[in-house]
């Protein structure tokens, strides 16, 4: 098992790796002055696959670059990451920590009695806990049971998490689901090396017939590793996912990280256990929300999937939209958006068949970037709504618990509040970060900060910022060792802060006022916003401002209907952005109305200043 961390006091020197399915990356973290800072960086192909077969191999020659670059030696003759022996020892680390998602990442298969409640929450842990979840299945999910075993037999999960029932309640539903399970004798991913681990995490009464029915050691049936933790939904009302989530973690290290290639060598070297990269990503975002008192969102948008990460009112939630991504999954997103969704942000007149071809050449050559600025404006315009749709499938998922049986007053019957509202809620959203390549790598940070506001819509005062290189995964692993240390770097290395959003909720007739502002401290400026405006003011990183606004009536700017509010807010590399489109936002049907209102928002963001700079008709 990996060695023990040293006490955080004595921790200076950080070494952290993220293993993932193309490219390991390797960040060291020093203190320096009293404050944790992230100091070098290093990448190297990751070597999980044939001809090496062995992920340290990967490891070992990012890191390399790290010792080259900073002259601190860290790799030992024998090919193993050095540990400091002394405070003032000028070699090696002290804490090298890691996490991947080589191979795949984490999958799981989880089952639960009802697919809305029990399913449902297994689903939440083991997003949670950094999986890919390939499949769910429910007594009511309405497959016949030859289908549901056809399905079990076909997937290769490396754990199936299995849940059903409240403590003390009805246990032949979910006994019944694990008599479909077992008999399917579904295989793990990486062949027979190992025993397939199910964890039961559903009604304590159904334990003993659970054991049964998978063999308590795995015997009776050759092919189960079976542990049991508490109940994920030991009431109704209540959810309890975190004894399954750190069950998923040990089995995740014990079993699946245990026969992946290399894996053995990796586990040994690192001071703290190794994380599914989507699981250190969560930790991270929980942390900076619990610390801070704030709400949160992250997104990650890759090429096959987005991932969209939340933290309200201190419930966490993730969910992986695997077919929306702005390669592999690109003509995904265009198909479920439909195109003219996504041309909706395009203020160029483009030829719809061209862009088709565009599409597919993405797909075929995944790693291209845009050559000009019509191919850069339709990429942009794709990611927006890959955005808004794996945005719209985490509220979706994000919810109150359903199958609750609520006590109701008169002013619940009127404001029609059930169980299963989504708990996402745009007014209260303190911190919006943005991470993949599409958003970290745009040529200018005020494109990143417009394709977050069009794709998730933040209303009130919402801060804006970006993970500079996707440094979130290695500071949510260190939270586990050494919080204070992850928390620093956070903000001042991989927060790239943009600025703050200050957006109107309600809709109104364009032209006719919609709020009026006030700012002073680091800039000073007032006055009126017109509905279907938007217009930005230049506020420096590190600057502060007081901003009073006060809506016309019906308006909501986070203090109710038509009530005015005043926020100190953050600048950043764009500063403020002022966003009187509305919500929900919604631009003209007509094209060239809707072209001009697009234009007119590029203009006032200066989105593509390189269009400002051409001669008209070029």
């Amino acid at each position: 098992m990996s060695a023990q961390a040293p006490n955080p006091d004595r921790i200076k020197v950080i070494v952290a790796t993220d293993c993932g399915s193309t490219t390991t990356k390797a960040i060291m973290i020093e203190e320096v002055d009293g404050v944790y800072r992230q100091t070098f960086r290093g990448e190297a192909p990751t070597t999980v696959e044939e001809p090496f077969a062995d992920v340290t191999v990967g490891v070992v020659n990012s890191v390399t670059e790290l010792q080259e670059l900073s002259g601190r030696r860290l790799i030992a003759d024998d090919g193993t990451i050095i540990r400091r022996s002394s405070p003032d020892d000028p070699e090696g680390c002290d804490v090298y920590i890691s996490t991947s998602s080589a191979g795949g990442g984490l999958q799981m298969m989880v089952a639960g009695v009802v697919r809305e409640m029990t399913a449902a929450s297994a689903k939440r842990a083991a997003l949670g806990a950094g999986a890919i979840v390939m499949d769910v299945i429910a007594s009511n999910d309405r497959r016949r049971p030859h289908e549901q075993i056809q399905r079990i037999r076909e997937l290769r999960p490396d754990m199936v998490l299995l849940s059903g029932g409240t403590d003390g309640g009805n246990t032949t539903q979910v006994v019944q689901l694990a008599e479909l399970v077992a008999p399917a004798k579904p295989r793990p991913r990486f062949g027979s090396a190992y025993q397939l681990p199910i964890i039961f995490a559903g009604n304590s009464d159904a334990r003993e017939e659970i054991e049964r029915v998978f063999g308590a050691s795995g015997d009776d049936t050759g092919g189960f590793d079976l542990s049991v933790v508490e109940n994920l939904r030991p009431m109704l009302e209540k959810e309890n996912l975190g004894p399954a989530r750190d069950r998923i973690h040990d089995v995740f290290l014990e079993h699946v990280m245990a026969h992946a290639p290399g894996y053995d060598k990796l586990i040994q070297w690192t001071n703290a256990p190794i994380m599914p990269t989507p699981g250190a990503v969560g930790d991270i975002l929980q942390t900076i929300a619990k610390t801070q008192g704030i709400n949160a969102v992250g997104v990650d948008i890759g090429g096959a999937t987005t991932d969209v990460f939340s933290v309200f009112d201190g419930t966490f939630n993730r969910t992986v939209s695997a077919n929306l991504g702005m390669s592999y999954s690109i003509s995904n997103v265009c198909a479920e958006a439909g195109m003219d969704s996504v041309l909706r942000w395009v203020h160029l007149d483009m030829d719809e068949r061209a862009l088709r071809n565009r599409v597919k050449n993405k797909m075929i050559r995944p790693t291209t970037i845009p050559q000009s600025a019509e191919a850069l404006v339709f990429e942009q315009a794709v990611a927006r709504e890959a955005l808004r749709l794996a945005y719209q499938q985490h509220k979706e998922f994000a919810t109150t618990l359903k199958g609750v049986q609520q006590q109701r007053t008169v002013g619940d019957v009127f404001s029609q509040e059930v169980g299963g509202a989504s708990i996402v809620d745009g007014m209260k959203l303190d911190l919006l970060v943005a991470s993949g390549g599409v958003l970290s790598h745009a040529p200018r940070m005020h494109q990143t900060a417009m394709m977050l506001i069009d794709a998730f819509e933040p209303e009130g005062f919402t801060t804006l910022a970006k993970d500079s290189i996707f440094m979130m995964p290695h500071l949510g692993v260190l939270s586990s060792v050494h919080e204070k240390a992850a928390m620093e770097v956070f903000e001042r290395d991989c927060l790239v802060l943009l600025g703050t959003c200050i957006a109107a909720k309600g809709e109104g007739r364009p032209g006719k006022p919609s709020f009026r502002y006030t700012i002073s401290g680091g800039v000073t400026a007032s006055g009126e916003m017109n509905w279907g405006e938007v217009d930005m003011i230049e506020l420096g990183i590190g600057e502060t401002a007081e901003v009073e606004v006060v809506p016309v009536r019906g308006v909501d700017m986070g203090a109710g209907p038509g009530r005015s509010v005043t926020r100190t807010v953050k600048g950043g590399t764009v500063g403020i952005i002022l966003d009187a489109r509305g919500r929900p936002l919604t631009l003209p049907e007509e094209d060239e109305a809707r072209r001009e209102a697009v234009r007119r928002t590029i203009d006032a963001i200066r989105l593509y200043p390189e269009e400002e700079a051409a001669p008209q008709g070029a």
